[in-house]
This record gives C-alpha cells, sequence and structure tokens, in this order.
C-alpha cells in the first residue's frame, strides 16, 4: 500500500483547498457554533428548531441545502430528516433555503487528504475529520465530490431527531407527562392512552422552548422511509408531467430579458465592439458591457439572442495554445519536466530498479477536453436596487456567488439573496458563476428591474469550463505471468489556479491532487508502484467534471493495467482479484465476477469482454462491458456493473445514479470531445459534440454490496470504469488496444 511519509504535503496545501486549521483563523473561530439562520426572519408561532426543520400551524418545512441538479439530492435530504422526525416527507414543504453558513459542506474536502480512501488509519481518519474545519471557516456550502449523502447522513438524522424530541418535550410540558412516555407517529406525538397532539399545534410553544439535543438515532431495522426500495421522489411527479420549474423557467412581473456574447477564447478580452446593427433591432432595449463579452436586453430571449449575434466585437486574443495540436504539444512536454513534478503520493517498492533490466512495456494514453453540456443552459434572473439584490439561479455554490455578487455591486453581503432553483444537469457546471456575475452587471443597468440571462446553446458549449484534457506516460514490467512494476506520470492542465482561483480570487500553490486522482489511490499491492503528477502550464481554463480526475484517470490507469496483465498472460479478473489489497474492493471484483459469469461463459466469434476497476470517492465500482464486432462496428451488449457505497438509502434512485453514470462514461468515451481551433472549441451544439444514442445503449446489470464501513455517495463513482471497460473488451474482440479517447477516433461503433 502506499506510504503516507513519501507524500510532500507542502504545508498541507493539498488539491483544490487550502488546508487551514486553528493557527491561522483561531481556535475559537473553528469550534464557534454556527447560529440557527431561520431565526433571523419568524412569524409569530412558527418554531425553527434546528437550522433543518421549520414549523407553524400549517405544517412542517424542512430545509434541504444541497442543491438539487437531477440527482434526486432534495428527495434524500427531506428522507433523513423525516426519518427521525416521524413524518411523510410529501406532506411536507420541501425547499433549499436561504443559504448560510450554517449548511458547510463539512465533508467535500476530506477527499483532499493525502491518504488513499481505503486507508482508515487514525491518522488518515483525523485528517478527515479536520478537514471539516476549513470547510466551516471558509463557508463551503457546496454541492459536489458526491458529498451529500455522506454530509448529510448523520447531520440531517440528528436535525430530524432533534426536532422530534423537542416536540415530544413541548408535549410533556403542556400535559404534564414525562417526555420518556411519549412517542412520535406520522407528525404527531402520541400519549400513553393513544391520544396525538398534531406538531402544528406545538409550534407556538417549540418556539420558546430550548432543543432537545442528547438524543439518539434509530436503528436501520427501524426505518420506515430509509432503504424501501420504489420510494418515490418527491419530484418525481413534476419531472414527469413537465411541470417542474427550473432556473430557465422563473418569471416575475416586469421581467427584462438578456443574453450574452463573450470572447470564444475563454477568458479573453473585448477589443471594441459596434452595436449599430443590434440597436435597430425590433425589441432591443439596452446594449450593455459585461465580464468578457457583450450583453443585450431585450424584452424576450429570442430578441436578446438574436441581437448578441448581430453585434460586431473585436476580440483579444486568449493567453493559451490556440489549437488542440499545441495544447497536447505543452501536456506532453510536461511529463518528465522537472520544473512541472507536482507531487507524487504513491512510490511503493523501487521502480527505478525494477524498470532497469529485462523487457518492459511502455505505452501513452490521452484523454480531450470534455464539455458538460446539460440539457439546460446556463441562465440567471438578477434584480439590483439600491438596497438589495436577488438572484435566482440553479447553482452548487450559493456562498461564493452571494458573495461575488457584493463585491460587484458594492452592497454588503447580507443584502444578497440567492434563492437556488432546480437544475436541469449539471456535471459540474454549475460549480460556475461567470453567468451570473454577467447578469448582475446587466441588472446594475436597469436598477430596480429583473433581468433574466440566458445563454444560447452556442454559448453554453463555447464558454464551458471544460474537463482538462491530459496524457500520461506508462511503463511497467511482468514477472512469472503476474505485474510486477507499474509506473504512472500523469500531466494535464490544473485546477488548483482555475476553477478554485475563479471561486475563491486566489491560486493554489501545493500540489493538486486532482491530476492523480483515481490513479495514485487504487487499492493494489503491486511490488513496484509508483504514480507521478505533473502539472502542465495552465491553458484552457478547466473546471470539475462528473467523477473529476478520475474520469480520465481511471481510462488511463486501469487500461494500462489491462495491458500488463495481458502481457503476463495472466486472467483480467483474476490477476486484478490477485493484486487487490483491499478487502471491500475484493469483494466487488469477486461479485462482478460471479454476476456477469466471467469463467463461464465462451462469448463467441467477434466478441468480447473487459473489467475495469476504479475507486473514487472512496467507492469501489467495478465493471464488466461484453462487446460485438460487426460488420457495422462496434456493438456494446451489456454492462455488469457491481458497487459497494455502503448502506442504500434509496435503492430506486441509486439504481438511477449508477445506470446513468454508466451511460455518461461510456457515451463519452465513445465520441465526445472538444477541440480546439483558433482559441476556441469547434463543438458548440449537441449535433457536433457526439455521444450514445438510445439505440446503442446496452442492457444494464448491477448489483449493490454493503460491505463498506462507511456510507458513500454514488453520483459520480459509476463514470470511470466505464471507459476502461469499454476500451479493454474491444481490445478483447478485435486485438486493438485503444490508448486515446474518444473512441470512435480509431474505431466505428453500430
Amino acid at each position: 500500500m502506499s506510504k503516507a511519509g513519501k507524500i510532500a504535503r507542502r504545508t498541507f496545501l493539498i488539491g483544490s483547498a487550502a488546508i487551514v486549521g486553528g493557527v491561522a483563523f483561531g481556535t475559537y473561530l473553528a469550534k464557534r457554533a454556527i447560529p440557527n439562520p431561520l431565526l433571523n426572519d419568524l412569524a409569530d408561532g412558527e418554531a425553527a428548531i434546528t437550522p433543518y426543520v421549520k414549523i407553524d400551524a400549517s405544517g412542517v418545512t424542512l430545509i434541504t441545502p444541497r442543491a438539487d441538479k437531477g440527482q434526486g439530492a432534495y428527495s434524500i435530504q427531506a428522507n433523513l430528516i423525516a426519518e427521525e422526525l416521524d413524518i411523510d416527507p410529501r406532506t411536507a414543504t420541501v425547499t433549499p433555503g436561504m443559504p448560510g453558513p450554517a449548511y458547510y459542506n463539512g465533508t467535500v474536502l476530506a477527499e483532499a487528504v493525502p491518504f488513499p480512501a481505503y486507508d482508515q488509519g487514525a491518522i488518515a481518519e483525523a485528517m478527515r475529520s479536520f478537514m471539516a474545519v476549513p470547510a466551516k471557516l471558509l463557508q463551503m456550502q457546496i454541492t459536489g465530490g458526491s458529498s451529500t449523502v455522506p454530509d448529510s447522513y448523520v447531520n440531517l438524522r440528528m436535525a430530524g431527531a432533534v426536532a422530534r424530541e423537542t416536540l415530544k418535550q413541548v408535549a410533556a410540558n403542556k400535559t404534564g407527562l414525562a417526555r420518556a412516555d411519549l412517542r412520535t407517529e406520522d407528525g404527531h406525538v402520541v400519549l400513553p392512552d393513544g391520544s396525538k397532539i398534531a406538531y402544528t399545534e406545538l409550534a407556538a410553544d417549540a418556539a420558546g422552548t430550548p432543543p432537545v439535543t442528547d438524543v439518539s438515532l434509530r436503528d436501520p431495522s427501524e426505518w420506515r422511509i430509509l432503504g424501501k426500495a420504489n420510494t418515490p421522489r418527491l419530484d418525481m411527479v413534476a419531472k414527469c408531467t413537465g411541470t417542474e420549474t427550473y432556473g430557465i423557467d422563473h418569471s416575475m412581473e416586469g421581467m427584462l430579458f438578456a443574453s450574452v456574447r463573450a470572447n470564444p477564447g475563454i477568458g479573453g478580452y473585448v477589443v471594441g465592439f459596434d452595436a449599430t446593427a443590434a440597436q435597430g433591432m425590433r425589441g432591443v432595449e439596452r446594449i450593455v458591457p459585461v465580464k468578457h463579452g457583450v450583453g443585450v436586453i431585450a424584452d424576450n430571449t429570442w430578441r436578446a439572442i438574436q441581437a448578441v449575434n448581430a453585434l460586431n466585437i473585436e476580440w483579444g486574443p486568449a493567453d493559451y495554445p490556440a489549437t488542440s495540436a499545441e495544447i497536447f504539444e505543452t501536456l506532453e512536454a510536461a511529463i518528465g519536466d522537472e520544473d512541472a513534478y507536482d507531487h507524487r503520493q504513491r512510490d511503493d517498492g523501487n521502480v527505478d530498479d525494477a524498470l532497469a533490466d529485462g523487457e518492459v512495456i511502455e505505452a501513452s494514453y490521452r484523454i480531450p477536453y470534455l464539455a458538460h453540456a446539460p440539457l439546460e443552459p446556463m441562465n440567471a434572473t438578477v434584480r439590483v436596487t439600491d438596497d438589495a439584490c436577488e438572484i435566482w439561479t440553479g447553482t452548487q455554490i450559493p456562498l461564493f456567488i452571494r458573495d461575488k455578487a457584493a463585491k460587484t455591486t458594492g452592497l454588503p453581503a447580507e443584502q444578497v439573496f440567492v434563492y437556488v432553483q432546480p437544475m436541469g444537469g449539471s456535471f459540474g457546471h454549475r460549480l460556475e458563476m461567470t453567468h451570473v456575475e454577467q447578469t448582475v452587471e446587466l441588472a446594475m443597468a436597469v436598477k430596480g428591474t429583473p433581468v433574466k440571462m440566458t445563454w444560447s446553446r452556442e454559448e453554453d458549449m463555447t464558454h464551458d469550463y471544460p474537463r482538462p484534457a491530459a496524457v500520461s506516460k506508462a511503463r511497467g514490467k511482468v514477472v512469472d505471468g503476474k505485474v510486477a512494476a507499474f509506473d504512472l506520470s500523469v500531466g494535464q492542465s490544473a485546477m488548483a489556479s482555475s476553477w478554485f482561483g475563479r471561486l475563491m480570487d486566489m491560486s493554489i500553490p501545493g500540489p493538486d491532487a486532482t491530476i492523480t486522482t483515481g490513479s495514485w489511490d487504487q487499492p493494489f499491492d503491486i511490488p513496484h508502484y509508483r504514480v507521478t503528477g505533473y502539472r502542465a502550464p495552465d491553458m484552457v481554463p478547466v473546471s470539475s467534471w462528473r467523477s473529476v480526475g478520475a474520469s480520465g484517470n481511471g481510462f488511463m490507469h486501469d487500461g494500462f493495467l489491462d495491458e500488463l496483465i495481458h502481457a503476463a498472460g495472466a486472467d483480467p479478473l483474476a490477476e486484478r482479484i490477485r493484486l487487490c489489497g483491499h478487502d471491500t474492493s475484493r469483494k466487488v471484483l469477486e461479485a462482478v465476477g460471479d454476476l456477469s459469469n466471467w469463467a463461464g461463459i465462451d462469448l463467441g466469434e467477434n466478441r468480447g469482454r473487459g473489467v475495469a476497476f476504479c475507486m473514487s470517492f472512496g467507492v469501489p465500482v467495478a465493471q464488466v462491458v461484453e462487446v460485438t464486432n460487426t460488420e457495422a462496428g462496434i456493438r456494446i451488449d451489456k454492462v455488469y456493473c457491481v458497487v459497494d457505497s455502503g448502506p442504500v438509502l434509496d435503492p430506486s434512485n441509486f439504481e438511477a445514479q449508477v445506470t446513468g453514470g454508466i451511460i455518461f462514461g461510456l457515451g463519452h468515451a465513445m465520441g465526445a470531445e472538444l477541440t480546439y481551433a483558433d482559441h476556441m472549441p469547434e463543438q458548440n451544439n449537441f449535433d457536433t459534440y457526439e455521444s450514445i444514442r438510445l439505440y446503442q445503449t446496452p442492457v444494464i446489470e448491477m448489483k449493490a454490496l454493503s460491505n463498506a464501513s462507511k456510507i458513500r455517495g454514488i453520483g459520480e463513482p459509476c463514470v470511470p470504469p466505464a471507459a476502461p471497460a469499454l476500451a479493454n473488451a474491444i481490445f478483447a474482440a478485435t486485438g486493438q488496444r485503444i490508448r486515446e479517447l474518444p473512441l470512435n477516433k480509431h474505431i466505428s461503433f453500430a
């Protein structure tokens, strides 16, 4: 296993977050309780027992602060609270509420510690626990990193339990009975004689009752909601009937509409522009310079987009290479460059000696930039007055948006209000706020009037901050039919000074853990095992993309491992199982073998199957892909997937997330890429950004294990193994080893 002592911590500046503790910020600040924000504006008769539960005479309101971008976050958060509160979540009002420091994500930074997730020793666990400190101090109300369930699992159940016991105490005070003699059921406190008092009848008295915090959580054997199959998501009816109101649907009386055209070279500036043609177009109200471009305010979105396209703008150059060829030359040059060295978090045995003689197997892998491309393009509605700034948008970073808007408008942060809207997809796209900054600038030009700004599809694709492109160089050796040495060097553009720099207005000088995530932290006991990250110069500004660093490293790491196993003449699954030094991960690999009947099927001519494994966000996932090599190209027949993320809280949604991750991973591996010419992406709409088609979608069979010691999130971990499993299956069927994504650059798909 990896040796923590070999990790360069560089004053513990790790990954894309500044890790700061009591010395820098003061122990008092770290330990200080954050006030309940719901207490700030309570009406008579309302009780806010915790930051997550509010009750009045009309009903119960549950605050679900992690954003819902289609993954079911609102439902699972509501279910966690409702399970302990003893209510049916469908009878409650569920809202993300107003953003605030109380809703910081204490788990999202835990992945940045310099220990692999399978290392749950005392030091590693202490570091992970400590990461809640900077998350609290930096007010990181962030949805991402598959952290919603891990962060909420205890916190929201505790919130429900505190509310439940407090309401029982109120009932005890009213009746003179002991709280221990009372129970709760379906939104009521039940007295020993069977009579009931509704929570709503207790709200007024609860407002003046100190919360009961000495509570116990119920055993899973008592759960009524969590873990039960076919529990409908709270948004299911609205989404199935087309009545869900997304950010793009938000409407206000007297609202104006806008769109923006920004420099197609991301980050480039405007030299000058001629708005003559646009100003004369029907419905145009105003032309306004905005961040990196020019915006048009009009009387509807269509006219705003047409006028934006009529602008004659002279652009300044972007600060990165103009073409994909130049970009990849820069990435290649970073590998092995001492000046580009970033970190080495895995260095077992003695790789240099092991590869000094005998036959060395070498390979190079390459992955492209990828767009997020959610169905709903970026949009925001903003109203700015002299006293306040109000923002309606789908976002994963509401407090960062609040602070940025305060800086832009000159208003105090407490006078900026962010109303988080449901999102039509994200995949990491809504961890950005350029579109909100632009909308605030537009709204400042027409103070008092709300402005809804919508990017066109082309603008959304062109100005996406994509998943980083990357290259890797690998060397390895096999001895006596076994993998003996594995040396992987990865170079990619850094996120630490890109996404985090945009978020925090600062660059992080320490290691960028995302460069090697999904490669150095895999649970394999290879005798000589080294993974090195090289930080290429910043080029196209990049961002988090579903499964972040593991999205590409999973392909490069497992693809080369498969090459070594083939060179050793070993069975692909059996050798992975032999090498696996982590019991939970080994069981996942064994289970996918059983599920797919790996050892018992002869697929026949022109068919092949590939297996791949990747642990990301602490979740081990193994997939087997079966393909057929037809005259029309490769047909993906079936995918088997086994995953262990601990207890499954919503089996139906769990299955949706697993299958969705697989399809997402396969589709991008097959045909998706962003290529650059003249500093701009050549793909600017869905017709040029290829993905899997409905008729190409395979049968998917999955199984969930629950051997893991911790509960984890499942939104991202099933993406990384999909690409290598498919590539390995293609090799098995055709003998063609493909080391570059997308795969359709080298082979056709039926």
